[in-house]
């Protein structure tokens, strides 16, 4: 017999319509995650495709698991996330600060008032003139395109509304706009795509609703008011409304701590936590890490984090020496996944993590870059490894105090033996020769 094989016993028909359910389980979950990386997608993404085709049973999905809504059209789709922590600082862009999203919301401004096609020159000035509010002044905020970095900054911003396929480019040149000061022979054009852009704001009211003497007057106020969704005033709707807190955070989150969770959220996830985990992990392929302090739904394939660790580069590996360093009071978790509690780890003061990597680079220097290995530089690789592990929930930081956090135990490395390139060879020639050889 040619062709696909079959089981003992099963008819070709159903081994067929048996692969059929697997490509389109398979087709579901990438998906799936696709929309929970990019939760705004537009036909120039690789994944759009598969939305569009699956497009009832992921609305289906994100409704029951998360009470997230999903918008397909033919111009894109949009996952409407919303954030179960309004206080986490760890999310946003790579390299955002405020001043940057100020820049972002200025040019959504600009774009949604503009015609179809828009030039990046154009975009700036009139940019300029929103930013000349008074209200934005009295706060410090100043722009005034002249300098470099100012033009750079634009640049930026106009380089992620293109990664995000709010804009399309027709042709130009951004790094000729920086680099000859905003003149008319230095330009690039846009098309704005409308549906894109509409997308970008992921709130259940518009901030534009309100009055101005109704307008919430703080940051936390405003992001209540504009994610605050109505729960049903019944038993079974508040149970809801906890399932779909606690399933945002198990998707959106690095990891779940039950001590940061309130009384409500936490019975429901002491009891329940291995069949939402079960629940979640298979729709996701994620795989569930239990421990006593809470849990984590961890990516095996890297895909669907911001923060990848391990990684490759300097930075990378100083943060893993940095987490090693940090983990060594913390337990490893037992062979079924699940580790008991314990006390929390004493705090380590930043200058003792800085001479830590002062000892490490005279170990390892020789494998980092150039600029790391000078003198003083450990400071700068101590502060990028705490931001690195702060964002993957893994630390917290208190002035000039690092907490160790329970999840940071699974970067716990032991000693490592750096190998010279003949030892390397001459393990690889024991390998081959069916000796068992274990490297840390």
């Amino acid at each position: 017999m040619t062709g696909a094989k079959v089981r003992d016993g099963e008819s070709p028909s159903r081994s067929a319509d048996r692969r059929q359910r697997q490509v389109q389980e398979e087709e579901l979950q990438e998906a799936l995650r696709a929309l929970l990386m990019r939760p705004l997608l537009g036909p120039q993404h690789e994944s759009f495709n598969l939305v569009v085709r699956h497009e009832k049973a992921l609305r289906e999905w994100f409704l029951r698991e998360t009470g997230w809504m999903l918008e397909v059209e033919r111009g894109g789709a949009r996952l409407f996330k919303r954030p179960a922590d309004l206080g986490s600082a760890v999310r946003g862009f790579d390299c955002y600060d405020r001043r940057r999203y100020v820049l972002l919301c200025l040019a959504c401004a600009v774009l949604e008032r503009a015609d179809p096609q828009i030039t990046l020159r154009l975009l700036g000035e009139r940019l300029l003139s929103l930013a000349a509010e008074p209200e934005l002044n009295a706060l410090g905020f100043t722009f005034k395109l002249t300098s470099q970095q100012e033009r750079r900054e634009l640049v930026s911003v106009c380089k992620t509304l293109l990664e995000l396929g709010v804009l399309g480019r027709v042709a130009g040149e951004e790094e000729a706009f920086v680099q000859s000061g905003g003149g008319e022979q230095a330009d690039a054009l846009y098309d704005i795509h409308r549906r894109a852009l509409a997308g970008m704001l992921a709130a259940v009211r518009g901030p534009s609703t309100w009055a101005p003497q109704d307008a919430p007057a703080t940051l936390d106020d405003r992001l209540r008011a504009l994610t605050e969704e109505p729960v049903l005033d019944s038993e079974e709707g508040r149970r809801t409304a906890v399932r779909h807190q606690l399933a945002r955070r198990l998707l959106d989150d690095p990891v779940i701590y039950i001590d940061r969770l309130g009384p409500e959220a936490r019975a429901y996830f002491i009891t329940l936590r291995g069949t939402m985990a079960a629940r979640l992990c298979e729709a996701t392929g994620l795989t569930p890490e239990s421990r006593a302090e809470g849990l984590a739904l961890v990516d095996a394939d890297g895909e669907l984090t911001d923060v990848a660790m391990p990684a490759e580069g300097t930075e990378a590996h100083a943060t893993l020496l940095v987490a090693d360093f940090l983990a060594r009071g913390c337990r490893q978790p037992k062979p079924d996944g699940v580790v008991t509690a314990q006390e929390p780890a004493a705090p380590v003061r930043m200058a003792d993590l800085v001479e830590f990597l002062r000892e490490a680079k005279v170990r390892f220097g020789r494998y980092w870059r150039k600029s790391a290995r000078v003198a003083g530089a450990e400071a700068e690789l101590a502060d990028t490894a705490v931001r690195r592990l702060g964002k993957l929930h893994l630390v917290e930081r208190d002035g000039d105090a690092l907490v160790p956090l329970p999840a940071l135990a699974r970067f716990s490395l032991g000693e490592a033996e750096v190998l010279s390139p003949r030892e390397v060879e001459r393990a690889a020639a024991q390998l081959f020769d069916g000796e068992v050889l274990e490297l840390i």
